[in-house]
């Protein structure tokens, strides 16, 4: 990797850039506004902010090509700024932040193959939305797929909100995840639906998806496509740890593996690193990063982060022979990104840095691409 991104999700948004040096370490970077705001749900159980998962997602920001999209969960929007070929700290905002029809926008998915970004949103006006891009900015977003989940703006979660959107690896289908709220009997499901295509106009999503529940998932959260299966992803599950999800053509998901993670309180952010051909996943009230086979979704091992006394960690990244994860903090850990050095193979990682965020995000830092 050249740079780690992720949002601030302050009033004033910002995406804030960090190079990789040549070691896998990272340094200082800077951050460059979005022109939205952020925003943060409200916790259920307490009606208190939920902090310090404000999203309650993955995929808050995308990195396609030289472009970021970044939701603004505060002003109903998405921005798209361009990465300098030449320095990818160097971010500018491409056109004005596009709206989107919905409320709270919290995951976004891009595909460069289509020229197609879609939003996903989970407050009183919930679904899935879509326009084309191009190096002038993002188009108008179309009518909103909806989502009828009963929320409120902002949401109450985490539970009974959306969680991540994203493409198949062949580009052709769009998934959306929706956490179910198992305490009031509400299941959760992935909303699958086709990306098609008409001579000489641009790629537009379906209207009319298709809706399932993978058998043994309950609050179904990050999301990783698994490389050479364009239609297999490896799933994390709130409620017990992950599982290995299949799509069908017809749009129909199943679960073909699960592996509960003994002593979870959260598993909710995966990532895969190309390097290992494994999994790794995060725990929001656990500073523990599992390392997953993507064939079974058995463990292969624990790294146990406890030292660094951070409260959790949430989304997380893979380049080359790293592995980046963001702990947002709190009131009185600073936020920080851990690194991981994979580069022995799997089950060999070890903990090279623990860079803080302090100047450069407050505990409301979220996504991490």
């Amino acid at each position: 990797g050249k740079a780690i991104y992720f949002i601030t999700n302050e009033a004033e948004n910002a995406v804030v850039a960090l190079p990789i040096k040549s070691d896998g370490s990272l340094a200082a970077g800077r951050s460059t506004k979005t022109g939205g705001a952020g925003a943060v749900m409200i916790q259920a159980a307490s009606g208190n902010p939920q902090l310090p998962d404000g999203l309650a997602s993955q995929s808050s920001l995308t990195v396609v090509g030289n472009n970021i999209f970044a939701v603004n969960a505060g002003s109903n929007t998405v921005t798209m700024l361009a990465i300098d070929p030449r320095d990818p700290l160097c971010l500018t905002t491409v056109g004005q932040p596009i709206a989107v029809p919905g409320e709270f926008p919290n995951t976004v998915a891009a595909s460069a193959k289509n020229n197609l970004v879609c939003v996903a949103t989970t407050g009183a006006v919930a679904g899935v939305s879509c326009a084309s891009f191009s190096h002038h900015g993002i188009g108008p977003m179309d009518k909103l797929r909806p989502f009828d989940i009963g929320q409120s703006t902002p949401p109450k979660g985490p539970l009974n909100t959306v969680s991540q959107t994203l493409f198949s690896g062949d580009e052709t289908k769009l998934l959306t995840l929706v956490k179910g709220d198992p305490p009031n009997n509400k299941t959760g499901y992935i909303s699958v639906f086709d990306v098609q295509h008409e001579r000489r106009r641009p790629s537009t999503l379906a209207t009319q998806g298709v809706r399932s529940s993978p058998n043994s998932t309950a609050v179904l959260f990050g999301t990783s496509r698994i490389p050479g299966r364009p239609h297999s992803f490896f799933a994390t599950d709130a409620s017990f740890g992950a599982a290995i999800i299949a799509v069908h053509r017809n749009g129909e998901a199943t679960t073909s593996h699960n592996q509960t993670i003994d002593g979870q309180r959260a598993t909710c952010w995966s990532t895969i690193s190309t390097s290992t051909g494994s999994a790794f996943v995060t725990d929001v009230a656990r500073d523990l990063i599992v390392e997953m086979d993507v064939n079974d979704a058995s463990i292969i091992r624990e790294y146990d982060l406890s030292a660094n006394r951070d409260p959790g960690l949430i989304d997380l990244a893979s380049g080359g022979n790293f592995v980046y994860a963001l702990s947002p903090g709190n009131a009185t850990t600073d936020a920080a990104i851990t690194v991981l050095d994979v580069s022995d193979g799997k089950g060999a990682g070890k903990q090279t840095q623990r860079f803080s965020l302090a100047g450069f995000a407050s505990s409301a830092g979220q996504g991490m691409a």
